[in-house]
């Protein structure tokens, strides 16, 4: 489906937060004979061709992973080459992100990035606090695991500092502890490169998720492969645990 047919449909359902494990630009390198860096940078292009399309289809936001906390494991070259990548495509786009009214911010445990890195991150999402035509955000040293986590020690501290009682915990309380606390229930989650598995990412936020698996390599995920993935997500019925006649009677 092209985007002049997904806007000509006015009966399609545009998901109000995506999110996407970019995945495959390694393999994508080396099926050409070309180092796995070179995949990372033409993966750029790619996450710049998902926000402008995510934006302009009304998406309220979308979440991209690109670096995990187990990616630490990879060979120390490409990690330092992912850090400057990172670097450099926030000195690059934030500006663009602002003028398109798109807040900009990073989830996950920043504390291990260099001070530079740290300073940009900062100074980015601060550019960008009051947009509101879209919320991008950047998992970067993120883990499901470590968000539910991190949520749980918030509360703790809270019950710990008399603010909050045992019982008052509650799926909500949690909820607005973890990274995407105050965003749209996500509604649809992407995986690029060919791998069935969400990898730790969003753990809790994807209970209701629908999934949306795809062969091809995140550096040739450009616009018409993000709309087949939107329009697939438009032909998915979502019962939340109710019947499918339910959820059909109350339309």
């Amino acid at each position: 489906m092209t985007e002049q047919q997904l806007q000509e449909n006015s009966d399609i359902i545009i998901p109000k937060h995506i999110a996407i494990i970019m995945d495959g630009n390694g393999r994508w390198a080396q099926q050409r004979g070309k180092t796995r860096v070179v995949g990372h940078k033409n993966g750029v292009e790619s996450v710049r061709a998902v926000v402008s399309t995510a934006r302009k289809q009304g998406v309220k936001a979308l979440t991209l992973f690109a670096f995990s906390s187990e990616n630490w494991q990879r060979p120390e070259k490409e990690v330092t080459v992912l850090m400057d990548l990172f670097m450099f495509v926030l000195t690059r786009e934030v500006k663009k992100l602002h003028k398109n009214n798109i807040r900009f911010q990073v989830i996950g445990d920043v504390s291990r990035f260099s001070d530079k890195l740290i300073k940009k991150i900062t100074d980015a999402e601060k550019l960008t606090e009051n947009n509101n035509d879209m919320v991008l955000s950047i998992a970067a040293n993120y883990g499901g695991r470590w968000d539910i986590t991190h949520a749980a020690k918030q509360l703790a501290q809270k019950v710990n500092d008399g603010e909050l009682a045992i019982d008052d915990i509650t799926e909500q309380s949690l909820d607005q502890q973890t990274s995407l606390a105050g965003l749209p229930e996500l509604d649809l989650l992407i995986r690029t490169g060919g791998d069935f598995r969400i990898s730790n990412f969003l753990l809790w936020q994807a209970a209701y998720a629908e999934f949306y698996f795809t062969e091809v390599l995140w550096p040739d995920f450009k616009e018409d492969e993000f709309l087949k993935a939107m329009a697939c997500f438009d032909q998915r019925e979502r019962r939340f645990g109710q019947t499918g006649e339910q959820v059909k009677s109350s339309k």
